[in-house]
């Protein structure tokens, strides 16, 4: 008589057995949770749309921007306050935020739809079009915290830290963005504590900070070492997973894809002909 091997036999596997006086229970590591995901956003209009024209004119001109992969800009200051409150709860918050430090300062929020970001600060309500805002490339470098680089005091227990910053500064000195992406992983060498804190001080800090979230967050910091970015990505539970340096213009987990873009336009359509 053959067994039926389909029927998992009983009494094997963890938790199967009692446990006895002294032995430690089973603690399985939790899960990843709240991964977003897109929804789409059916804002409630009341009263008549034509007072609303203004702002749905504009989002047919975002949808139309994503549709065509072509970089845009929207200037909403000449909007009243309905309208901006309509092209606001129709955009959302999306995955992407950074903060841009500068005179002004700009916050920058990408919305539910990937590629289409809302810029504030003062004097400045936009929104842009675009795989990642122009003002994020324009200067991200431009310290605001000076790059020390060889001068940095070395405190005991600083060892591998000098070469990495050779490598980084040889790597910026002769960064060409047609060459393949120059990434140095610091969790996968050997380093110290004062290692890292030496060459946080030798590298400086530039105006922008990136913070992309999904599973977990990405925190993207420029340098102020030209084209060298702190990429660092943290579990769900906030713990620290890869930390890396990339040489490049934006580091690519910021921007959104062509493809991104695409279907951002036709989203945007779909929720326009929901609202009318």
């Amino acid at each position: 008589m053959s067994s039926n091997f389909l029927t998992p036999p009983i009494g094997f596997g963890p938790g199967s057995q009692p446990l006895e006086a002294g032995d430690e229970k089973l603690d399985y590591m939790a899960m990843p949770q709240d991964m977003r995901a897109y929804a789409p956003r059916i804002p409630e209009v009341e009263g008549p749309l034509d007072d609303l024209a203004p702002a749905l004119a504009l989002l047919r001109e975002v949808a139309q921007a994503c549709a065509s992969g072509v970089s845009a800009r929207f200037d909403l200051s000449t909007l009243d306050a309905e309208n901006i409150s309509l092209i606001s709860e129709t955009l959302g918050e999306g995955e992407v935020a950074a903060k841009v430090r500068g005179v002004p300062a700009i916050a920058v929020q990408e919305s539910v739809f990937a590629g289409v970001w809302s810029l504030n600060g003062v004097g400045l309500r936009t929104v842009e079009v675009g795989p990642i805002p122009g003002c994020v490339t324009k200067d991200p470098f431009r310290p605001t915290r000076r790059a020390q680089l060889d001068a940095t005091p070395k405190a005991q227990g600083v060892i591998n830290a000098p070469a990495l910053l050779a490598e980084l500064c040889h790597k910026s000195s002769n960064f060409d963005r047609d060459d393949a992406l120059e990434v140095i992983n610091l969790t996968l060498l050997p380093h110290t504590e004062e290692d890292l804190a030496w060459l946080d001080a030798a590298l400086g800090e530039g105006a922008v900070t990136i913070l992309s979230r999904g599973y977990g967050n990405c925190r993207i910091t420029a340098t102020a070492l030209k084209h060298v970015w702190r990429v660092q990505f943290f579990n769900s539970m906030d713990t620290l997973i890869l930390d890396t340096f990339e040489v490049t213009d934006v580091p690519e987990v910021a921007l959104a894809a062509p493809e991104d873009l695409s279907d951002s336009g036709s989203r945007i359509l779909k929720v326009l002909e929901a609202i009318a």
